[in-house]
């Protein structure tokens, strides 16, 4: 247990999941200050933090590792399909179920978390502890990342519009140019002159971006409780919905180990393509929600999935990982 607390402290998951169940509370108990526009508002500072985390998550990519992670592609496409169009289409073939029961939102929250990359810190702290190929996990989940900021939008905005009813092609991509891709362009540009001091201080900037994630939660639960969104949902739906989210967790995971085993990939690999593959960005989930989902009142509820799979994710992985290197240790 203590090994497993230990790993999870490593991902992430100890303070910050307990910092995110107090801003959902705070959201409902107190959401004046997330509604207050003047002088300035909590999700103007959001926004500009969120350019910020991808300046500084640029500043982090250096070109020469990117060029050098290039030589195992047949890993690296089995990642990126698994990422952007395995995980899509197992959400999208269970569409029917929701919107014809009232519960289309909550599908566009599972579309819209299948839609995202892979994370980055806490895949590779998995790989490494499962004793994986790890220069291949840090380059599997920068890549992610920076295709995320192109598929993820496409994706989502094939059902945004039926189910927000706002939804302007043009805006969302200028906006997402602005916010996301040119930052992480600029970073990079930076990377030579600036990437060692960034690495230096990666532990700062990881307190940094979880501090911008926890305001944009905030202010986007205090939308939706003032819109009474959850009200029409029971805890039993809700448990329903986690108990979902860990059953996708386990069909990816599972499905991607066959195809690593079929295609003849080494332990070490495989356990790349298993962790990288199977997990999805809270940080790129809740910084593209604000460019997605803006002026809506429903981020909230959008959020609810990825949050839960976020945590059930953490704790899965971490079991596995530990199970894994375990048995090599034998």
């Amino acid at each position: 247990m203590n090994k497993l607390l230990e790993v999870l402290k490593k991902a992430g998951f100890d303070g910050f999941l307990l910092m995110i169940a107090t801003m959902i509370l705070m959201a409902y108990f107190l959401p004046q200050p997330g509604m207050i526009k003047e002088p300035v508002s909590l999700e103007e500072i959001a926004n500009a933090g969120v350019s910020l985390i991808f300046l500084f998550y640029g500043m982090r990519l250096s070109v020469e590792k990117l060029k050098a992670g290039l030589s195992n592609w047949k890993m690296h496409i089995v990642v990126q399909l698994t990422t952007f169009l395995f995980f899509p289409l197992i959400v999208l073939a269970f569409r029917p179920l929701f919107v014809n029961n009232g519960f289309e939102l909550l599908w566009l929250g599972v579309f819209f978390l299948a839609a995202l990359p892979s994370t980055v810190s806490s895949s590779v702290v998995m790989v490494s502890i499962a004793k994986g190929n790890i220069p291949a996990a840090i380059f599997n989940a920068s890549i992610s990342s920076l295709i995320g900021v192109v598929v993820t939008p496409l994706w989502v905005g094939l059902f945004i519009a039926s189910a927000t009813g706002d939804f302007d092609v043009t805006q969302i991509v200028i906006k997402l140019i602005l916010q996301v891709l040119l930052p992480v362009i600029i970073g990079i540009s930076l990377n030579s002159r600036f990437g060692a001091i960034a690495e230096k201080y990666k532990k700062q900037l990881k307190y940094f971006d979880q501090t911008v994630i926890l305001t944009i939660i905030y202010t986007s639960f205090c939308k939706s409780f003032s819109e009474h969104l959850f009200e029409g949902f029971t805890a039993l739906e809700l448990a329903g919905l986690a108990a979902g989210m860990m059953a996708l967790f386990f069909a990816v995971f599972f499905c991607v180990g066959l195809l690593s085993r079929l295609l003849g990939f080494s332990d070490e690999d495989r356990i790349t393509v298993l962790f990288c593959g199977s997990k999805k960005s809270l940080v790129h989930g809740t910084v593209m929600s604000k460019v997605l989902f803006q002026h809506s009142t429903i981020t909230g509820i959008v959020l609810l999935p990825l949050m839960l799979y976020h945590a059930l994710q953490l704790i899965a992985a971490s079991i596995i990982a530990q199970g894994m290197a375990r048995r090599k240790e034998v």
